[in-house]
């Protein structure tokens, strides 16, 4: 059984490649919120997941809000940082970026080294991605899609995906 909330939050970034996870993490919740993505570890790193929920455990531990910034398209990667953040006492707020196959083909074209992904990667993505909702135990799903002018919309999604 998890705690009552302390006020700390464990935001889940959910979306294809290149769909402006990063861009939107710079811009909205930077400074706020510690950052974990395996982007940032080592190509050779070993035990990447349990790198990332030790990480994730020690900025809650240490009363800090964290993102994990990485596709998380599935149950299968976010449930464990579900239940870590519920355990500690944290809401889990997930960040969909509704999938935008072409889009992210196009914005992914023009990155360079580490940064681009082969494309298969996303169609593979795509077919693994899957709608986060309350029921996934996320104390909130908020959308999030381009502006046209450089940000980003946020909104509510009501009980999450269905």
């Amino acid at each position: 059984m998890s705690e009552p909330f302390t006020g700390l939050d464990l935001a889940v970034l959910v979306g294809l490649q290149a769909s402006g996870k990063s861009a939107f993490y710079g811009q909205c919740l930077s400074g706020r919120y510690a950052l974990v993505s395996k982007d940032l570890f080592p190509r050779a790193a070993r035990n990447k997941q349990q790198r990332q929920l030790r990480l994730v455990g020690e900025a809650l531990a240490a009363g800090r809000p964290v993102a994990v910034d990485n596709t998380n398209p599935s149950p299968a990667e976010w449930q464990p940082l579900v239940t870590l953040g519920r355990n500690r006492g944290a809401s889990v707020t997930a960040y969909w970026f509704p999938p935008d196959v072409a889009g992210s083909l196009r914005r992914n074209a023009v990155r360079t080294g580490r940064d681009r992904v082969p494309d298969v990667s996303i169609h593979a993505t795509f077919k693994r991605l899957r709608e986060p909702s309350l029921a996934d135990g996320f104390t909130t799903v908020l959308e999030v899609r381009f502006d046209g002018r450089g940000g980003f919309e946020v909104r509510r999604v009501a009980g999450g995906a269905e």
